[in-house]
């Protein structure tokens, strides 16, 4: 795929769709897998569903495929209503998690089958799979089998059938979970650049943040089925809608505590025996109710800074990560982490002032929230 600047097809070179999910619910028995979902997914946008193991993103994702149907709710490409149309009558092709690739079948007879069921003739399927298989860097690799390729080469011939067929919408399930670390960076990157020269609508899963900040256009947060924020990357990562959110995007330390008061859009809180910590009030926030500081890594110092909050507690574990330090300190029971210069050295069990300021600071109400989803 590194060398697919030798042929690349045009962004307008076949028709992509607008896909709308208007109030779909799926239930296995007594799991409610995907909880009215609504979302639209314009044309030519990369737009990715994520979320833990089981919160409804893959449902979700095969009910636009035509895999699953939906009990409740509507499936739209442009417009038209596709809720139940077979999976072959909607135009969508899939890239799964395990490739799915023919194992008995060359290179070339996989990414040909779609074009073979469709039967068209013979040279125009040998002209399509070349000019798949050159668009992901595979050229001189049809006659091989997938036993024959690494993990990676793999992925780009699932991703050539996938686009051979010149789908309206490219749907990807966890397509980079089964590569190394270092491919996966890789191939994040050349699947990004592809899609945006190709501009064609891409639904895309995982459960890996970095990846779906990277890659997206906007990208929709979900857990137990329900879709909590939908955004683009900066928003979701700047602007959490809620608790969830702003302890999944990202890496977080949390501060429980109760509210002392609210003013001018902060709260302050009243964490532990002697901690009074203020942030930004991120809902509606009453004195005396149980609330949640989130305080992010990056934005902890160890320099006094004006007016900012102070909190001290107890190093418990110094881990160096090549540009800096986590530091993870216990503040009376609570774990707050800071990255740091990576030359300091802390012992375990050093006590440490920590400063972070007031507007980097988010305060949400604890209510109904259980605590298993944020720690």
């Amino acid at each position: 795929m590194s060398r697919c600047q030798l042929y690349i097809l045009s962004p307008n070179a076949w028709t992509v769709a607008r896909v709308e999910l208007k109030g779909v619910t799926k239930r296995f028995e007594d799991v409610v897998a995907v909880d009215k979902a609504t979302f639209t997914v314009e044309r030519g946008e990369l737009f990715t569903l994520l979320g833990p193991s089981g919160c409804g993103k893959t449902t979700a994702l095969r009910i636009v495929a035509g895999f699953e149907l939906p009990d409740e709710g509507q499936v739209l490409f442009d417009g038209e209503d596709v809720t139940f149309r077979k999976p072959y009558e909607r135009g969508c092709a899939m890239v799964f998690q395990n490739y799915a690739l023919w194992p008995h079948m060359t290179v070339f007879d996989n990414v040909a089958y779609g074009l073979k069921m469709k039967k068209l003739p013979k040279e125009e399927v040998r002209r399509r799979v070349l000019k798949a298989l050159e668009m992901v860097g595979l050229e001189g690799m049809e006659d091989r089998y997938p036993l024959q390729l690494s993990g990676g080469q793999q992925q780009r011939v699932a991703l050539a059938r996938a686009l051979v067929v010149e789908p309206k919408v490219l749907l990807m399930d966890e397509p980079l979970s089964n590569l190394d670390a270092k491919l996966r960076l890789k191939m994040r990157e050349e699947l990004r650049k592809l899609q945006k020269r190709l501009g064609i609508t891409t639904i895309y899963v995982t459960h890996d943040q970095e990846e779906a900040m990277s890659l997206s256009d906007r990208i929709a947060v979900m857990n137990r089925g329900r879709i909590l924020q939908i955004g683009t990357p900066l928003e979701v990562y700047s602007k959490p809608a809620n608790l969830f959110v702003a302890t999944f995007i990202g890496r977080s330390s949390i501060i429980r505590g109760r509210v002392k008061e609210v003013e001018s859009g902060f709260a302050e809180l009243s964490a532990g025996s002697r901690l009074r910590l203020k942030g930004v009030a991120a809902a509606e926030l009453k004195p005396g109710s149980q609330a949640i500081a989130v305080v992010r890594p990056e934005d902890v110092s160890l320099n006094p800074l004006p007016g900012a909050n102070e909190i001290e507690g107890v190093v418990e574990l110094s881990m160096f990560l090549g540009s800096y330090k986590q530091l993870r300190v216990n503040v009376d029971g609570d774990r707050v982490v800071a990255y740091v210069d990576p030359e300091l050295k802390f012992e375990e069990g050093t006590r440490v002032k920590l400063y972070v300021k007031q507007s980097d600071v988010i305060v949400y109400s604890a209510e109904g929230w259980e605590e298993e989803e944020f720690v």
